[in-house]
């Protein structure tokens, strides 16, 4: 029975995908269609249709919605143009100085808003025709936004480490954010890394030396959008507020700081409101037609049977993680990061449970090996993003991505098999 229905469930969610059909409705129609084979109709839409309602009633989850309207809050009120500054004193007189500049600002932006979506169009928005300007091809300046933009999903506040806090069973969400900084910082100096070295092959300006009242008052400007991380992880870890709360917090603190900066007045705010419920609302069924298919894989006792195939195969603990990050990788190129996430974890996190792998470890490696998905074809909503706000074609984008995915895998397998990344903080932490 496990067999027909891993290739009902199978089958099923590639037709839909390949008709064309929603992913959030795809993986709907491809519960239904596995639960059919175990129970009549009526039970089997009368059980999905409570296990959505149940999977949303979750406090936990009240913290995505409030996170997302931050990030569009940020989007609009001026917050990026200070960032991209600051980086720009930071690192803009490295050789690829620009480069850095895309990927260190995309990294605080990203931090900030927990959205690798909005990181990638204010940054690189901006970014790519000051890059043109200074030598860089709209095609190179594209690769560096899409990559760099997906680290904000590792550093935190991040939403989908949330989901995956539901995922899990509730791993601790300060933990799991303390633990995405180490691994988040990694991938942005891999990423550097190459922009560094197509400098080399490819000289572009340098940006001229700034003076130290300058770089003081550039610091002074972004330094309000910086204490959000403070306030916000700070608050997490301390134990004065929890995510959901601390979500709110930023609401309200990202606009009360984008009325200082004069970017938003109240006549945006029904169109900011709007666009944030629209991605809700996307979000939402997502996660709640996930929950649904994760309970039918469960109820059909899929999860166990995959678990002892992968067990079968090898008693390694490399082996077995070489072969859950090659899965996740093709995962991640045909399915949106939250139903990756609500779907696989049930899945695999038991089977690595027993090699002694740490949810927490787990929770960072999945995260990174999905963050690749968002940055190809067909899915990958990172990559349309940037290709849009770069005005370039995705073909001519693929030659200059691969080092750059190559990079991020590279700071994948260091993850993957030095625990001791994603989890040193925590302990210090006492998580």
């Amino acid at each position: 029975m496990e067999v027909i229905g891993v290739i009902i469930l199978v089958v099923s969610f590639l037709i839909c995908l390949s008709f064309g059909v929603p992913v959030a409705y795809s993986l709907g129609i491809s519960a239904v269609l596995t639960l059919l084979v175990s129970v009549d109709s009526i039970a089997a839409f009368t059980a999905l249709a409570q296990r959505m309602a149940t999977g949303l009633d979750s406090f936990t989850l009240l913290a995505i919605p409030f996170f997302i309207l931050a990030g569009q809050l940020m989007n609009r009120g001026g917050i990026a143009i200070r960032l991209i500054a600051f980086a720009k004193v930071i690192v803009g007189r490295l050789p690829g100085g620009l480069a850095f500049v895309n990927i260190l600002a995309n990294m605080l932006f990203g931090a900030i808003s927990g959205s690798a979506g909005a990181s990638a169009s204010a940054i690189g928005g901006f970014m790519t025709p000051v890059m043109e300007k200074e030598g860089y091809s709209r095609p190179f300046s594209a690769a560096v936004n899409i990559t760099s933009a997906t680290t904000g999903l590792i550093i935190p506040p991040s939403n989908i480490l949330i989901v995956y806090s539901l995922a899990s069973g509730g791993v601790s969400i300060a933990a799991l954010f303390i633990a995405g900084y180490i691994p988040g910082i990694l991938i942005g100096l891999t990423l550097m890394l190459v922009a560094g070295f197509y400098t080399r092959r490819f000289p572009v300006s340098i940006a001229e030396r700034v003076t130290l009242k300058y770089a003081t008052i550039t610091f002074l400007h972004a330094l309000p959008s910086l204490l959000l991380l403070i306030v916000v992880i700070g608050g997490i870890i301390g134990g004065i507020f929890t995510a959901t709360e601390a979500s709110v917090i930023a609401v309200l603190y990202t606009l009360i700081l984008s009325f200082i900066y004069r970017e938003i007045t109240l006549r945006d705010l029904p169109d900011i409101f709007l666009k944030s419920i629209g991605t809700v609302s996307i979000v939402m069924l997502l996660i709640a037609t996930s929950i649904a298919l994760s309970w039918v894989l469960s109820f059909e006792n899929i999860p166990q049977s995959i678990s002892t195939a992968l067990l079968s195969i090898s008693d390694s603990k490399f082996v077995l993680f070489l072969i859950i990050n090659l899965v996740l990788l093709f995962v991640g190129v045909f399915m949106d990061m939250t139903p990756a996430v609500l779907i696989f974890t049930p899945i695999f996190l038991p089977v690595v449970m027993q090699f002694g792998v740490h949810p927490i470890h787990f929770g960072i490696i999945m995260i990174m090996n999905l963050c690749v998905g968002l940055c190809t074809p067909p899915v990958g909503a990172v990559l349309f993003i940037g290709c849009s706000v770069a005005d370039v074609r995705i073909e001519k984008v693929v030659k200059p991505l691969l080092p750059f995915f190559a990079a991020m895998i590279i700071s994948l397998l260091l993850v993957t098999y030095l625990p001791i990344l994603s989890l040193w903080l925590p302990k210090m932490f006492g998580f």
